[in-house]
């Protein structure tokens, strides 16, 4: 046993709770301490609700965003316009829209950018899906909000590449958000500022 921790089942939680994004050990002490002062019930509701999560959450057919049901609400919803759709990289992303309330179309996650460095190729995105939907004719804007960065603008022209043979306008955010700023960071006002004076996209980054 580490000397760090005067209990094994304590250093065994830490250690998990470390292995999440952004948490060092000593934030995940704090939190497992927490936890352990708290009533069983509500350690035991919050457990709960990690598993549930795991266990039933499902993703949308449509636009690949966490779901409860096969088609998300946001897709269902027959007051959102169908012709817009919003590509994103991640689900937090579109939460980060949808809070600017600026955006009424659908979304596309994509799951990530294109990024030779860490082994992710077009293949291993939601990019067919989109060019699926796009074929249907049904769409008439493709508003591309991913980061400002190399593997985000590698994958806005791969997918410029993939969609010139379709009747359809791509457009993607102003520059507004900092270059290297990713959409779940940027405040609201700016995010919803960008979306609303997005340009036309022509396969340039600037």
């Amino acid at each position: 046993m580490n000397q760090e921790y005067p209990s094994t089942l304590l250093e065994r939680a830490v250690k998990e709770f470390s292995k999440l994004p952004g948490i060092g050990r000593k934030t995940a002490t704090r939190l497992v301490l927490h936890l352990l002062r708290k009533k069983e019930d509500e350690v035991e509701g919050f457990s709960s609700a990690i598993l549930t999560l795991k266990r039933e959450a499902k993703y949308c057919k449509e636009c690949h965003s966490i779901s409860d049901t096969d088609i998300c609400p946001i897709c269902a919803n027959p007051l959102r316009d169908h012709s817009l759709i919003c590509v994103v990289e991640n689900i937090q992303d579109v939460m980060a829209v949808e809070n600017t309330m600026q955006f009424k179309g659908v979304y596309h996650v994509l799951g990530g950018v294109i990024s030779p460095m860490d082994g992710v190729s077009p293949s291993d995105l939601h990019i067919n899906s989109l060019i699926e939907r796009v074929a249907k004719g049904e769409v008439k804007e493709i508003i591309l909000a991913l980061s400002s960065t190399m593997e985000g603008d590698t994958t806005n022209f791969y997918i410029y590449r993939k969609l010139q043979q379709y009747d359809v306008k791509l457009s993607v955010i102003a520059r507004g958000i900092s270059i290297g700023d990713e959409l779940e960071y940027t405040d609201e006002v700016t995010l919803g500022s960008s979306i609303i004076n997005r340009r036309p996209f022509t396969g340039k980054t600037i």
